[in-house]
């Protein structure tokens, strides 16, 4: 780039800067100008004391004065002496007229509106009847009254009230609410019959033959075609005709030339303005030839380039701004968007604010407890010894000698004692006891006194082991409620992809496929976590989502995709609406089988089948220590918490430990209850195995059988497990089998009761889940001569591959 360019460059950046400030400088003041001190409410005032539509019906201006009473109280004065004088460009009857129904509406307005509870009633009311008052005093003083003119007395009362109401919901009256973000319909229709009430009191301004009105109903149409599109520009175009026709019978043809230029500007909108006011002009130039003989044709193309001049000069950027605040438009659709981000950001933010929290008070109960147990146990032996020598050494007159003098010799050994106490190991007592002999008098007393206080130790002990317990479990818990949360941040601030190709490409594959997209939505095409929405429309559906689209889907995105949910307004025709998902690699098969002992109704063993996810599933078996309503009320309180938790989003070995202290801490009741958990993976299939004192399992692979154990005691007996998992691949029709231990326990045979299941497993010549399971609970109890002698459970699952009903093909649209 050559230095002139660049100087040239700089140049114009430089005068533009300087440019802005004066631009800005103007913009305030003129907003200063206008709304602060008023000059759009007198301007407004002067237009619609012109106001009359269908010959003499005038109710725009004495309802603008009541709004502007309410909303803008100090500007009503000279809003009123605007209406006046705009009167009065219309004739001396018609600003008598309008002075004495504004005098008449702020008179009662002042007497009697200010102490109502519902004063806008009220205005509404004391509008209309200072309007027919006002006209019945005109009449009275002429002396000439008809029924017709009470009628349209009436009438014109009658819409004064109503547009007080209407006043108050267009912007910028709209004062007496809160202001929010978005307009509703009715306020921006509401807005429309103020704008259409203005341009009716510029009916008859001309300038060289050109009407003033005509051109700002031009204008209107074009920037509610610029903010809105089609719909918007042709109704306002309607709306707008239509208040203008009523001023004059002769130019109803307003209402087709103001929608056909909404119309056609509204199709034009996403090219540019400049086109679009080619579109207006071709508008004007269809009607004005077509009603030639009603308008001159010259009169009304000069209207048009008058008004498409003004449009064209009116910043882009207002109606951006205007558009933002429109319902169903796309920067509005932008701005919530953008306002959601913001929302989900924040709401990101908090939560991963409350996981570090969560996390810290974690970590500060983890570290109290690390730092204080050896400690403890240190002060609790002093704290011991020193109520033993309390009751005896410190009446003993050799008590300088002993922990004084012999503090080395003395306290060794009564810690000795004491360790042979709690161990109940009486060799080392003795003999701790005679190195006593050798240097205390009163060694027997001692003996006895440490024995006794053995007791109180021992509680004391225990009841801080539980504190420590209660510290770790509510540690664990912190920890994993800080870990979901803080999945949960990361997953709302991830930002959604950009998905346009796969768009563009899914359009595409259902036009050739002669299909009616309604709606198309992507929120993840990763492999093996596709998510996508469409609504389709049909003449007569036959189940073509699954048949035909699923598949198409699935070659575009080289991924199986199925249907997940379908919604449908009708049985056959009409909006259809479906949810497609990546289908799981691996689907499961569950059959239970159960007896209660004895043969009773209820069962110590419970079971739970519970999805996690799309792609996890868990199994479980939980047998309550005994039999009867107490055992069943501990399998199936582990079961429920155990589902609560994990359904939380908290790992499973976390669940598991918190399951066993809540259980140890929440009673001092022995309640203990096996539990049989497994984990299946249905993507890359595979399942660990969490067993607390719970029977080995089996994997049935053909005709070889695999058994499953690990080794823990039943949850709720100690206070602190290790969890070691037991992780084992699946494959395609592999049959996993997990008991009881009443299945074991009921076998009545003299060989290995393990090798009696596993072999009955591989002996059976079926596969399906709940024949498995009958099967092998039949063959336990004819193995006891149809005893049942305990709770027995069979929970037996089968792995098979996915295979859609309707097969991917190869498409020619998809390349």
């Amino acid at each position: 780039m050559s230095s002139l360019s660049k100087r040239s460059i700089f140049a114009s950046n430089r005068r533009l800067n300087e440019t802005m400030p004066v631009l800005n400088r103007l913009a305030k003041f003129l907003y200063q100008l206008m709304i602060t001190y008023g000059l759009l409410w007198y301007l407004l005032g002067l237009l619609l004391g012109r106001a009359i539509i269908l010959s003499d019906i005038s109710p725009f201006a004495i309802a603008f004065l009541a709004v502007t009473a309410v909303t803008k109280r100090s500007f009503a004065p000279l809003t009123m002496l605007c209406m006046i004088l705009g009167a009065l460009t219309v004739s001396i009857p018609h600003a008598v007229f309008i002075s004495l129904s504004s005098l008449l509406m702020l008179m009662i307005d002042h007497h009697w509106g200010q102490t109502r509870s519902k004063r806008l009633k009220w205005l509404a009311l004391t509008s209309g009847a200072s309007v027919v008052l006002a006209r019945l005093m005109i009449v009275a003083f002429e002396g000439v009254f008809t029924i017709y003119d009470m009628t349209m007395f009436v009438i014109e009362g009658t819409l004064a009230g109503f547009l007080v109401m209407v006043f108050l919901q267009a912007y910028p009256f709209n004062s007496l609410k809160p202001p929010r973000a978005k307009f509703k319909v009715e306020e921006m229709i509401c807005a429309m019959i103020l704008a259409t009430a203005v341009l009716t009191g510029m009916v008859g301004l001309t300038i060289n033959g050109i009407a003033i009105d005509q051109i700002m109903a031009i204008y209107i149409v074009l920037f509610a075609a610029l903010v809105a599109g089609t719909t918007a520009g042709s109704a306002v175009g309607v709306m707008v005709g239509l208040m203008l026709s009523l001023t004059s019978a002769i130019e109803l043809y307003q209402i087709s030339l103001l929608a056909l230029i909404g119309l056609l500007a509204g199709l034009l909108k996403n090219v540019n303005r400049t086109v679009m006011t080619f579109g207006a002009l071709i508008a004007a130039l269809l009607i004005g030839i077509y009603n030639i003989e009603m308008m001159s044709l010259h009169n009304l193309l000069w209207q048009t380039v008058i008004a498409a001049g003004l449009f064209l000069l009116t910043p882009s950027m207002l109606g951006k701004k205007v558009a933002k605040y429109v319902p169903g438009t796309e920067e509005a659709q932008a701005e919530n968007e953008q306002y959601l981000q913001k929302v989900r950001d924040a709401t990101a933010n908090r939560v991963e604010r409350f996981s570090e929290m969560f996390e810290a008070l974690s970590d500060s109960f983890a570290s109290i407890e690390t730092d204080t147990t050896k400690f403890d146990d240190m002060h609790d032996v002093d704290e011991y010894l020193s109520r033993v020598t309390e009751k005896t050494c410190q009446t003993c007159l050799k008590k300088q000698t002993c922990w004084v003098n012999q503090f080395d010799r003395t306290y060794p050994v009564l810690k000795q004692m004491m360790m042979a106490i709690e161990e109940r190991d009486s060799s080392q007592l003795n003999f701790q006891m005679g190195k006593l002999r050798n240097f205390c008098v009163k060694s027997d007393q001692v003996v006895d006194q440490m024995r006794y206080e053995f007791s109180f130790y021992k509680a004391n002990k225990r009841l801080k082991q539980q504190v420590r317990e209660s510290r770790q479990f509510v540690s664990e818990q912190l920890n994993g409620v800080s870990e979901v949360m803080n999945n949960f941040a990361t997953e709302m601030v991830k930002e959604r992809e950009d998905y346009v190709w796969h768009e563009q490409m899914i359009r595409r594959v259902l036009y050739e496929n002669r299909y009616s997209l309604e709606h198309l939505e992507l929120f993840s095409i990763d492999k093996g976590n596709i998510d996508l929405e469409m609504t389709l429309y049909f003449n007569d559906y036959h189940g073509e989502a699954e048949k035909v689209i699923a598949p198409l889907l699935s070659d575009l995105l080289n991924e199986t995709v199925v249907v997940d949910e379908e919604t449908a307004s009708s049985e056959r025709h009409g909006d259809r609406t479906f949810v497609f998902s990546s289908v799981k690699n691996y689907q499961l098969a569950s059959g239970v089988a159960h007896a209660a002992k004895q043969g009773n109704l209820l069962s110590g063993d419970t079971y739970m089948t519970l999805p996690l996810g799309k792609s996890r599933f868990v199994l479980a078996i939980s047998d309550g220590m005994g039999n009867g309503e107490r055992a069943y009320l501990e399998s199936s309180e582990t079961l429920k918490l155990l589902k609560q938790i994990l359904q939380s989003g908290i790992n499973e070995q976390v669940a598991l430990q918190s399951i066993n202290s809540i259980l140890s801490l929440r009673t001092s009741d022995e309640i203990y209850a096996t539990l049989d958990l497994a984990v299946i993976d249905l993507q890359e299939p595979h399942v660990n195995f969490l067993k607390i004192g719970a029977m080995m399992s089996f994997i049935k692979r053909g005709d070889a059988v695999y058994p499953i154990e690990s080794g823990n005691l039943p949850i709720g007996i100690l206070e602190e497990f290790d969890v070691e998992p037991v992780y084992e691949s699946l494959k395609d029709g592999d049959l996993l089998v997990m008991v009881s231990d009443g299945i074991l326990e009921t076998v009545a045979t003299e060989d290995n009761r393990e090798m009696w299941l596993k072999r009955k497993i591989r002996e059976l010549e079926t596969d399906d889940p709940q024949d498995v399971a009958d099967l092998i609970l039949e063959e336990t109890i004819r193995s006891h001569h149809g005893a049942i002698v305990d709770d027995m459970t069979v929970l037996v699952t089968k792995i098979e591959k996915s295979r859609p009903k309707w097969a991917s093909f190869s498409s020619v649209a998809t390349v």
